[in-house]
């Protein structure tokens, strides 16, 4: 494949890019995370840490300092597949790791970085950068768009659900979380299973690993992480949920304890129901805080009540699309869709032109055509639309996308939809 990417981007004087060696640049590495999230890691973490980071996929700015070489900036990312609309899995780069030194700032380090990170992401073949933004403002200037959001909820204790036929029929174990039995024999599995856009494999060492630890810090007087595991009959995995709970007593001395449940999956309707209603009935518990859930999870479904729910929207999957003809060929769409799109990319060339998109159901061709453009749109909103959890039609009405031919942008829109779900436990 021939790319027409930019070159690499100048960086000032005594400044310059290298891949970073894992193990001998470890230590370097450790210090740019420091300074640029103002984290250390706590003594009683220490035995739980792990190294998280792939090899060879990690890249940073030397500087040359009076007192020899120090590492100024750095980024990393995660190699795997993402779930597209339609059920196929396309080859990805989880960028993480993105940090600067906070007395090397505004000299272009990270906008090098970025640069190099599509290139060396393009080169290996992955069509599709992913991220979760410590900072919403920065990734859309090098094409990123919000592609998915995440819901989190604050409910009492008891909280009525509807019946679910077959819910009573499963089992629902409570286990203190073991990662070397439980990722493999439950999480994997019915993570695995699972088949919505924006969701991952863990197909690495490094992602598994990550995954479950439990950092001591973290519990802040809570207990150590707990399972809930519900099996069938035949005592195959249905869902699981990943929680902590934490005592407390209000007036009168009365049990007021939070369940915070942190990564919760189920693969039916029946085992949805078994699992919350084994969460929403813990002992000594007043309100369970339910985390990571996509906009239409199961739960909020099965509340017979929504009044007096306590419910946030955040931004969850950022996409960022490195080949747009491979990435819109690999979805599918619910409905026939027959349009040009003219897409702008300032920073891959490639992908700026015009591209029919003709498809449905079964998937799509899309080739480069020279036909009168119908939508336009740049390459940070089609990564928003392209998982299908932000309406094209949203986007239009917010100036975001521009319909150029009258009555295309709602067979479009109606297209390019698909539920998503959230990006629970990516861990980059």
């Amino acid at each position: 494949m021939t790319f027409t990417d930019p070159p690499e981007t100048p960086l000032p004087s005594g400044y310059r890019l290298a891949e970073l060696d894992d193990v001998a640049d470890r230590e370097a590495m450790r210090e740019i995370d420091r300074w640029a999230f103002a984290f250390d890691l706590n003594p009683e973490d220490e035995p739980a840490d792990v190294w998280n980071l792939e090899p060879g996929r990690s890249v940073g700015v030397w500087h040359d300092a009076t007192r020899g070489p120090v590492l100024a900036a750095m980024h990393s990312s995660f190699a795997f597949r993402v779930q597209v609309p339609g059920g196929e899995r396309l080859p990805a780069a989880g960028l993480t790791w993105v940090g600067v030194h906070p007395g090397h700032r505004r000299r272009g380090l990270s906008r090098a970085m970025l640069h190099a990170h599509l290139r060396r992401s393009r080169e290996r073949g992955e069509v599709l950068s992913v991220l979760n933004a410590a900072e919403s403002g920065i990734y859309g200037r090098y094409g990123y768009g919000i592609a998915s959001h995440r819901v989190s909820l604050s409910l009492s204790r008891g909280a009525g659900l509807r019946a679910v036929p077959g819910a009573d029929a499963l089992a629902v174990e409570l286990e203190t979380l073991d990662p070397a039995y439980h990722g493999p024999e439950v999480v994997e599995r019915v993570h695995g299973a699972v088949v919505r856009p924006g969701w991952i494999t863990r197909d690495t060492p490094e992602l598994r690993a990550a995954h479950l630890v439990d950092w001591p810090s973290a519990r802040r007087g809570a207990e150590r992480k707990r399972i809930a595991v519900v099996r069938d009959s035949s005592g195959e995995p249905r869902g699981y949920a990943v929680l902590r709970r934490k005592e407390s007593w209000g007036e009168e001395n009365l049990p007021a304890g939070t369940v915070s449940v942190h990564d919760a999956l189920a693969l039916d309707p029946a085992a949805s129901r078994a699992l919350w209603s084994t969460l929403l009935d813990l002992d000594l518990m007043g309100q369970v805080k339910a985390h990571n859930l996509a906009p239409d999870d199961a739960l909020l479904g099965l509340l017979i009540e929504l009044r007096g729910i306590e419910r946030r929207v955040h931004d969850d999957v950022w996409v960022r699309i490195l080949d747009v003809r491979a990435a819109l060929e690999a979805r599918a769409y619910p409905a026939a869709v027959d349009v040009v799109l003219e897409v702008d990319d300032a920073l891959v060339p490639d992908n700026a032109s015009r591209w029919h998109v003709r498809g449905g159901p079964d998937g799509a061709e899309v080739t480069r055509t020279d036909e009168p453009a119908q939508l336009a749109l740049g390459i940070a909103d089609l990564g928003a639309v392209y998982l299908g959890g932000t309406s094209l039609a949203a986007l239009a009405a917010a100036g975001r996308a521009t319909e150029l031919v009258p009555g295309t942008l709602v067979p479009a829109a109606t297209a390019f939809a698909w539920p998503v779900a959230a990006s629970t436990g990516w861990g980059f």
